[in-house]
């Protein structure tokens, strides 16, 4: 039986990936519009090598800037956190030099911190991009 999702995040949604082949067949109507041979072939190796460019982009994005709480287990990029583990959501503050969740040095860019409380006594940066929503999720959990 799997877990219900409290709060999640994606990281990123699948569409950037059509960026390159839209660029691609804009230039290739701007091309067929103007006198002179028209070369289809290398659109589409620019708009496939966009694609593929931004395919890694997106993916890279899901698995190192996405979030997931559930009732056991809240999961920020490649990081793993028991919510048992966690003592407090509300009233505590980010100390300079706290460890940030997910195996990055800063909270990733467009979120915002969300600090922990984690037993016995150290506090650690979570990060969410709508962190008042995970943080309520959070202290639902911790305060039962």
């Amino acid at each position: 039986m799997t877990e219900p999702v409290l709060y999640s995040e994606r990281g990123s949604s699948w569409w950037p990936v059509l960026w390159g082949p839209a660029f691609a067949l804009l230039g290739l109507g701007v091309e067929a519009l103007t006198p002179g041979p028209v070369n289809a072939p290398l659109w589409g190796l620019v708009g496939g090598g966009l694609a593929v460019a931004a395919a890694i982009w997106v993916y890279g994005r899901r698995k190192l800037v996405s979030v997931r709480l559930t009732p056991a287990q809240l999961v920020l990029g490649r990081e793993e956190l028991e919510v048992g583990r966690i003592a407090a959501v509300t009233d505590v503050g980010a100390p300079v030099g706290a460890r940030v969740l997910g195996g990055s040095w800063t909270v990733p860019k467009g979120t915002g911190e969300v600090p922990l409380r984690l037993e016995p006594d150290e506090v650690v940066l979570a990060w969410a991009k709508n962190p008042e929503a995970l943080s309520s999720a959070l202290a639902r959990l911790v305060e039962r």
